[in-house]
């Protein structure tokens, strides 16, 4: 028998899809460019925005007669036993592969944004979590054993990392970014798309791009970011995590910048992603974001106008159906309004992704080849190291903490026994299960309150509710109040509830009017304090809320950001003082609700200062977090002489850290850069650099960190990336605003014009220092 040159193994992948696509159909190459959700409801009540009116009806055993491009959260739809799951999807593939003339599977794709979104698997921390731990080889492994779970199931790509720069906290799906620094998002987010693809996934990015910039932190509103915040802001963690990372799928944006959707962007999706970056993967588009061209941004008059924009810009895939990809288009092309050629050069990406994978090899199978265990002890043990190194001590005035192990302690407030507190939006009990009221949640979770008593078995724990996330009825005060009298110390569990438009304070279309804490919960704290008893403050939210009300009336302050199914046993770790504190903020803690959306990158004006009488200054600085040992900073590079080298020059600037504390403990070195005068005006201060460094009670470490001049680039009046002549400051720092020791640099020679192999990272060695 001949083997077709398209299934043969030993051809070079573009050879065997060339031979492929010579051999389609229209019909079955546009069929590779979308993908179909099966079971996705259609009541109003979705996951998806829109989801009630956008999802088309098809029949299932016709449509797949042409192949199939995706298929859409065979596990994320509904709770699935995973073993059952993945053998359901291994029969869905054997029938796509048996109708179809070429027999090519779809690829599957899941969210996987703390974990795989599916029931029964390990809920991970959000990704501000993994920020704060200032940890990428540990957010690497996460990826790593979460691409290993999606790939035993019969996965194929992973929807995740979010790779938005936080610009203004209001936003619901700030829970989802890693932070407000694009060097920390982009080199966290990196070690994510790293661990995934070595797992074998497909990792995309989103949303690209300026997601997060939303004019009033309005989810889908206008884009208004500048062309420098754009440029230097909004898009290098994706260059990163494309250059660095190797991340092999992009999701194009929802959102319109300067009236053009990102789906209809050619400049942005294929000028700058793959002409200028050279990006050779597929772009996806978000759900129904091509629809959406029609019917939100109406730029667009039909579903086939619609696709025709979409696929000229360079979207790939439309997700998740055939709305626009499917009949229209095909019927646009044989009409001639749409050029054939832009539906071969999509089917050649989406075709020579399928080709990497195995899908189009003649002894591919979609069974399991080995049990599914989609929450394994391995994974809950790093889940577990992963919500004790996010957790942030914000403050510790006088000591409180950690507790005695005998205190009486009235454990309050509407997040300590409820298990959903740990989770983010896109986890599968707050995501899905919702949707299923009776359905166990599926993994264990214990609550700070079930995880407090365990770890101080010889305290007396006594809990009220207080109130609720939302509700403003204050009638259970009285009882937390009592309670509270009772005790030595009050432990306060306040925050967020995770939810999807609307439904939750925190997540995917839930925005904050301001950053107060949600509900009745800060009356419930002031009402606390009121007592005279020392009052601890835990949160676990979805972002950063001003608490410059109770700065000075606190024992102690702890953050935790949806920490996951550990996080109870992580935070309880913490108070108890078996886990010595270490996380560092990656967004600032405002001082009140208003005078707000702020992040650290601020340029002078942005600044407090005597022309207005709003204060924007954080109550608590982007890097901040404190310990339970000391650290003491010696010999730091730097002096009164500033050195000189040249625009591609580099220049070492080191400090030792010791700990100087009777315990165990990780401090995190951070570089931040100061340009005192360019030619536009730049952040006060911007990171470039950090390291996080463990060490045992007085043991030491030499941090060295390698300044090359492309860490100062920035983008000029003509749009180019400049590295321009003159004094520089790089600054070793405990935060943003704890600076311990500063190295003054003149920069000398021409400016300098970047490509795109400029350097992106700041080398860094850890060596001993005794």
């Amino acid at each position: 028998m001949t083997t077709a040159p398209w299934r043969d193994p030993a051809l070079p992948a573009a050879a065997r899809v060339d031979d492929l696509l010579s051999r389609m159909t229209l019909e079955e190459k546009t069929a590779q460019l979308y993908g179909v959700w099966v079971g996705a409801s259609t009541d109003g009540d979705g996951v998806a925005p829109h989801q009630h009116d956008m999802t088309v009806d098809y029949e299932w055993d016709e449509l797949i007669t042409r192949g199939l491009g995706q298929l859409t959260r065979s596990f994320g739809t509904a709770p699935v036993d995973p073993a059952l799951g993945a053998q359901a999807l291994a029969r869905a593939q054997r029938r796509i592969t048996e109708a179809g003339r070429f027999g090519i599977p779809a690829v599957a794709h899941e969210e996987c944004l703390a974990g795989f979104t599916a029931w029964q698997a390990t809920a991970y921390p959000v990704p501000l979590a993994w920020g704060a731990t200032w940890d990428p080889p540990l957010v690497e492994e996460m990826a790593r054993r979460i691409g290993t779970d999606l790939r035993s199931a019969g996965v194929h790509q992973g929807l995740a990392p979010v790779l938005d720069v936080v610009r203004d906290p209001r936003w619901g799906r700030v829970e989802e970014t890693i932070g407000e620094d694009p060097y920390l998002v982009g080199t966290v987010g990196t070690a994510y798309v790293r661990g995934l693809e070595s797992a074998g996934i497909v990792a995309t990015l989103k949303h690209f791009a300026g997601y997060a910039s939303s004019a009033g932190a309005r989810n889908l509103a206008p884009v208004r970011a500048g062309t420098r915040e754009f440029a230097d802001v909004t898009l290098p963690p994706f260059e990163m995590a494309l250059r660095e990372g190797g991340a092999r799928s992009v999701m194009a944006a929802y959102t319109e910048r300067d009236g053009v959707p990102a789906s209809a962007d050619p400049e942005l999706l294929t000028g700058l992603l793959r002409e200028e970056w050279g990006f050779t993967g597929t772009v996806m588009a978000d759900y129904f974001g091509i629809g959406f061209l029609q019917t939100l941004h109406r730029v667009a008059g039909t579903p086939a106008e619609a696709a025709h924009a979409a696929l000229e810009a360079g979207v790939d895939v439309e997700l998740p159906s055939l709305r626009c990809y499917g009949g229209p288009l095909v019927d646009a092309v044989r009409s001639g309004e749409i050029p054939e050629a832009l539906v071969d050069r999509a089917a050649r990406r989406v075709l020579l992704q399928k080709c990497e994978l195995g899908l189009l090899d003649e002894d591919w199978t979609p069974e399991p080849a080995a049990p599914v265990d989609l929450d394994s002890t391995g994974n809950r043990i790093l889940a577990r190291r992963l919500a004790e190194e996010s957790v942030v001590l914000l403050d510790n005035p006088d000591g409180l903490l950690p507790l005695a192990p005998d205190t009486r302690i009235a454990v309050i407030g509407p997040r300590a026994a409820d298990a959903l507190a740990m989770l983010g939006c896109y986890s599968f009990p707050s995501h899905v299960l919702t949707h299923h009221p009776g359905v166990p949640t599926g993994i264990e979770i214990p609550t700070v309150l079930d995880a407090l008593r365990t770890e101080l078995p010889d305290a007396k724990v006594t809990f009220a509710h207080g109130c609720d996330v939302t509700d403003p009825d204050t009638s259970g005060f009285e009882e937390a109040i009592a309670r509270t009298a009772e005790a030595d110390v009050c432990v306060a569990v306040l925050g967020d509830r995770a939810g999807l438009f609307g439904r939750g304070t925190s997540g995917e279309g839930c925005d904050a009017t301001d950053l107060a804490l949600p509900g009745a919960q800060g009356e419930l704290l002031d009402a606390l304090v009121a007592t005279g008893v020392p009052v601890v403050l835990v949160l676990l939210t979805g972002r950063p809320y001003a608490l410059g009300r109770w700065h000075g009336r606190l024992g102690a302050v702890v953050q935790a950001f949806f920490p996951g199914e550990e996080g109870g046993p992580a935070v309880a770790g913490v108070l108890s003082g078996r886990v010595t504190p270490s996380g560092r903020l990656p967004v600032s803690v405002p001082q009140v609700p208003g005078g707000q959306p702020w992040t650290y990158l601020q340029p002078p004006l942005g600044l407090a200062g005597e022309v207005s009488n709003l204060d924007p200054t954080p109550l608590y600085a982007f890097g901040h977090g404190r310990s339970y040992t000391t650290f003491a900073w010696e010999d730091g590079t730097g002096g009164a002489e500033p050195a000189e080298i040249g625009t591609d020059g580099t220049y070492d600037v080191s400090v030792t850290v010791r700990n100087t504390g009777d315990r165990e403990g990780a401090e995190v070195v951070q570089l931040y850069l100061h340009d005192p005068v360019a030619s536009v005006t730049r952040p006060d201060v911007r990171l470039i650099g950090y390291q996080r460094v463990r060490l045992a009670p007085g043991d030491a470490a030499r941090v060295r960190f390698r300044f090359h001049p492309d860490l100062s680039a920035f983008t000029d009046r003509s749009g180019r990336k400049v590295v321009e002549p003159g004094a520089l400051e790089l600054r070793l720092a405990a935060s943003s605003t704890d600076v311990r020791h500063t190295a003054h640099l003149t920069l000398t020679g021409p400016v300098r014009v970047l490509g795109p192999d400029r350097r992106l990272r700041c080398e860094t060695e850890v060596t001993d220092a005794g």
